[in-house]
């Protein structure tokens, strides 16, 4: 993916590096085992490794490293999220949610394998991301561990990612019409809160107390709700063969999005200004938030 111009020299190798970071962190948790579960766990290697942007684990990361955090710490985290986004792929790509045969250029998990498979290697992706934040490698602190779960449980839930999944299902259905504050609400669930929950998360290893967070919970607001209209507008105007997935759904499907509300022009504009904003928000860090600054303008200057 291409991040020339877009602080490249500070994104490009921070990239580069959690990439093959998260990857290890996955293989290291995901041993293929001699037995018949051995189908399962090579379905969880084939959709959590070697793909994806890593955008969650990077927020991780980089929020722990402005306050010092040991990085194996912030990388067991940062993996515990990419679980969870995983599972959600795979879940999403299933013929009884958006039915796609392609994901990260690649046959997605029902094709490669099976449907039951798939649905398994979900569930499994699941239980894993929380297996790795109760386990004393990630903390040693009893109470990190449990604020990382509650945190991520609710992300993932029916107050979070579930939630919005629902809300966008529901809005299929005939006769069904969102405005854009009711869009804007679903986005929030659906996509912004893992984006929120790595930031909090990272946060949360620095040990800094809720009122000390605000500032970077106002940064991942503003960079969840840009990251989806940059989606919605990579939908319409991207390259699938860039993007390695199907593109152009959201209007077959007659679906209400910030780019059908608010028109490509203004869905942009609209996108810049959050990024904006959202680097405003780090404007109490130095140079240690590069990396977050980058990835704020990253979101929405990305073709896939």
């Amino acid at each position: 993916m291409s991040v020339v111009g877009i602080d490249g020299d500070t994104l490009g190798p921070a990239l580069k590096r959690v990439q093959g970071e998260i990857d290890s962190v996955f293989d290291a948790f995901l041993p293929v085992p001699g037995d018949t579960r051995a189908r399962l766990v090579e379905a969880m290697r084939y959709a959590a490794i070697g793909g994806g942007k890593r955008v969650r684990p990077l927020l991780v990361a980089s929020t722990a490293e402005l306050f010092s955090v040991d990085r194996t710490s912030a990388l067991r985290a940062g993996a515990a999220v990419e679980a969870i986004h995983v599972y959600s792929l795979i879940h999403d790509d299933l013929p009884c949610m958006d039915d796609d045969d392609l994901r990260h250029g690649k046959p997605t998990l029902h094709h490669k394998f099976d449907e039951a498979t798939a649905v398994l290697a979900g569930d499994a992706l699941h239980a894993l991301a929380f297996e790795i934040l109760a386990d004393h490698g990630t903390s040693s602190d009893p109470f990190v561990r449990s604020e990382l779960i509650a945190t991520l449980g609710m992300a993932s839930g029916m107050h979070g990612m579930a939630g919005g999944q629902m809300m966008d299902m529901v809005a299929d259905e005939e006769g069904v019409e969102y405005d854009l504050p009711t869009i804007t609400r679903l986005q929030q669930l659906k996509t912004g809160a893992l984006l929120a929950a790595s930031v909090e998360m990272g946060a949360i290893l620095g040990k800094i107390p809720p009122e000390g967070r605000n500032h970077l919970r106002a940064y991942s607001r503003d960079i969840g709700l840009a990251f989806q209209i940059a989606d919605d507008l990579l939908d319409v105007e991207g390259d699938a063969a860039l993007a390695g997935k199907a593109l152009r759904k959201d209007e077959q499907q007659g679906k209400q999005t910030f780019v059908t509300l608010m028109g490509v022009d203004k869905a942009r504009e609209q996108a810049r200004a959050l990024v904006d904003q959202a680097v405003a928000h780090l404007g109490s860090h130095g140079a240690e938030a590069d990396t977050l600054r980058a990835l704020a303008r990253f979101i929405v200057e990305r073709d896939r």
